[in-house]
């Protein structure tokens, strides 16, 4: 009966894990935390049943190395091809946050739109040249390309590293 359940809890891990790399592609719901929170899950159900070994820790540890730096890289991409074209800060700042606002007050495929569009707006009021401010809103829309390849790659890596435990 053990068994069973292990094998239904990997199971479920796996399903909430593969929604959390959804969600890295459609933001309806953080990705990383969700992966970071199922592989949680999993070890105190495993440590619950006495499964829990030290490469299960490690591997545990690493998952939560790759959700930490998961959570910052994609503002250190975008921030830095959007340096490339010479954006200033406070654009890169407050088209972030535009887009954030939205994302909480609207939806955050809203935000999809509105960073963009600020950061566009912003550029060309900061320089007068719709030429930079389109290579500014370009430049984001590459970076955000890029953010979610790179999540993407952290994600399954995270879920392969949960495999490994689950495997050996």
């Amino acid at each position: 009966m053990t068994a069973f359940f292990l094998v239904f809890f990997q199971l479920l891990t796996l399903v909430f894990m593969l929604i959390g790399l959804v969600g890295l592609i459609v933001p309806i719901f953080p990705g990383l935390p969700i992966i970071w929170f199922s592989a949680l899950g999993y070890a105190i159900f495993s440590m619950l049943l006495g499964r829990m070994s030290g490469w299960d820790w490690f591997l545990f540890a690493l998952i939560s190395l790759l959700a930490a730096f998961g959570s910052v890289v994609d503002n250190i991409i975008l921030a830095a091809k959007l340096r490339q074209t010479g954006t200033s800060w406070r654009s890169i700042l407050l088209g972030m946050g535009a887009g954030l606002v939205s994302a909480f007050f609207l939806t955050p495929l809203a935000a999809f739109a509105v960073s963009p569009l600020a950061l566009y707006g912003l550029e060309y009021l900061r320089l007068r040249d719709k030429k930079a401010a389109l290579a500014s809103t370009r430049a984001f829309l590459v970076g955000w390309g890029w953010t979610v390849a790179a999540l993407l790659g952290i994600g399954a890596l995270m879920i392969g590293l949960w495999g490994l435990g689950v495997a050996f």
